[in-house]
């Protein structure tokens, strides 16, 4: 469905590129659309705090919407212009204080480190914090494609910046409380992936830059949320160095932790789960190509797998790691891979600090047989755990019954990560549409016209769905955020 142009882009202030600067931008917005009164939402708002709505990343939120099949086609875009491009997702605080008024705010983080903070009932921005580093990096192929997280006390947010540093950003104005670096190298390891909160910590992961140019390792960095301190580092690659390295110093290169989930925690046990890319692996110092299940702290390797034909997947570039960890629960792990497959593992059986090379429970083919680069979804509905994935051929659902993948239906509609909310699924099609689904059945509910892009996924509240539109890879310096709301 094409949106009725209701509402009309707004107009950009230039911002200034101070060094770790904040600024107030009201925004402009021209006549026609200045007429236009949003109402108050038909159920309350929900926060939604980081990629995924939650610490498992299950980008499932179980809040009311007001969005249903009989309404979702009379949903009305409005775009905002951005200082950069979002090729990522945002996240959402209701009710919060900036610069001394309560707004329902979105914030999202520009492939340059621009964060911004925009009230979501209105498209106006509130606050530009710009990294010192911006001007350095404008324009270039130093990137970062990481989601915000927000802090449980919601005074505070973390988001990262492409000169390896992750900073603490005050709500109420946008100003960095502590900036920390998480590389020595930030022109080889990229920060991708969303950042993650729990218990305190701030937890974010590296990769590398498109051409895996050496050297790099993915590691897992755990910070201080109160202090900025680096806590612990867990390398991927010469694990057995567990602090801050200099990457030239360690023996092999690669084993990126890239995927759109990055981290995933189990809200139970505080394990977290990520998986790497291709690499050498030994099961001893090196876990290139696996899934990889820490405590808490990254100090102990609880966990591990990888396939039996891992050199395989380092020679040709077919990194396991190209999506992250899916926690089904009942103790089975989902992963995917550049290779076009989806495992599924018992925990149970890649559990303990040995190595373990293949083993899987199941092996299902992608919607497409293609590569998977998206975080795939994980509903729990009516006792039943569904599981939703899109590549770029396809988007699939399964249900886990009986310690396996059934599949329920598929389609041929290309996408990035689902999303599921209010009862209904949202997959973004990259080459321009957002589409809504029936998730038990798969049937078309509507889809809204929108731009292009790349990793972008959208977030669903109260009558309300957000999506970034644009593709790093143009470096481009202007971005598009859709807002859609029910009239």
């Amino acid at each position: 469905m094409r949106p009725i142009p209701l509402l009309v882009p707004l107009a950009f202030a230039a911002i200034a590129c101070g060094g770790g600067a904040a600024q107030n931008d009201p925004g402009t917005q021209n006549d026609s659309a200045a007429g236009v009164v949003v109402g108050p939402p038909r159920v309350a708002f929900t926060d939604w705090p980081q990629f995924g709505y939650d610490v498992s990343r299950s980008s499932a939120s179980t809040a009311a919407t007001a969005i249903t099949t009989a309404n979702a086609d009379s949903l009305r875009r409005q775009q905002v212009t951005l200082p950069g491009t979002v090729d990522a997702s945002a996240i959402f605080l209701h009710a919060v204080t900036i610069a001394g008024k309560s707004h329902d705010a979105l914030f999202v983080t520009t492939t340059y480190g621009k964060t911004l903070a925009v009230d979501v009932n209105t498209g106006a921005i509130l606050w530009t914090y710009t990294p010192a580093s911006y001007a350095a990096v404008s324009g270039s192929a130093q990137i970062t494609t990481s989601t915000p997280v927000a802090d449980p006390g919601r005074d505070f947010i973390y988001a990262s910046s492409p000169d390896g540093h992750v900073q603490k950003l005050a709500v109420s104005d946008g100003h960095a409380v502590w900036s920390t670096p998480i590389t020595r190298l930030p022109s080889r390891e990229k920060i991708a992936s969303p950042l993650a909160f729990y218990r305190g910590h701030v937890i974010a992961t590296t990769g590398g830059y498109i051409g895996d140019a050496p050297p790099y390792q993915g590691h897992l960095a755990i910070l201080d949320a109160s202090t900025g301190a680096l806590l612990h580092v867990w390398n991927s690659l010469c694990s057995d160095r567990q602090q801050l390295i200099d990457p030239a110093t360690c023996g092999a290169s690669d084993s990126a932790i890239w995927g759109r989930a990055g981290a995933v925690i189990d809200s139970t046990t505080g394990n977290i789960f990520v998986a790497t890319g291709n690499a050498p692996w030994d099961g001893t110092t090196n876990w290139g190509d696996a899934l990889l299940e820490l405590n808490p702290d990254a100090t102990q390797l609880l966990g591990n797998y990888t396939p039996q034909n891992t050199d395989q997947l380092n020679e040709t570039d077919a990194d396991l790691g190209s999506t992250s960890p899916v926690l089904l629960g009942n103790g089975f792990v989902a992963q995917g891979g550049k290779d076009g497959k989806i495992r599924l593992l018992n925990a149970t059986a890649i559990a303990g600090p040995v190595s373990h090379q293949g083993g899987e429970a199941q092996v299902v083919a992608t919607p497409s047989g293609n590569d998977l680069f998206t975080a795939p979804a994980v509903w729990h509905d009516a006792g039943a755990t569904w599981m939703f994935a899109a590549d770029g051929g396809g988007t699939q659902a399964w249900a886990l019954e009986s310690g396996q993948l059934v599949s329920k239906w598929k389609n041929s509609n290309g996408g990035t990560s689902p999303v599921v909310a209010g009862g209904l699924l949202y997959v973004y099609g990259s080459s321009g549409s957002l589409r809504i689904y029936q998730p038990a059945t798969g049937q078309l509910v509507t889809t809204l016209d929108c731009g292009s892009g790349h990793w972008n996924s959208p977030i669903v509240l109260a009558g309300i769905v957000v999506l970034p539109e644009g593709n790093s890879n143009k470096r481009a310096t202007t971005g598009l955020l859709d807002i859609w709301r029910l009239p």
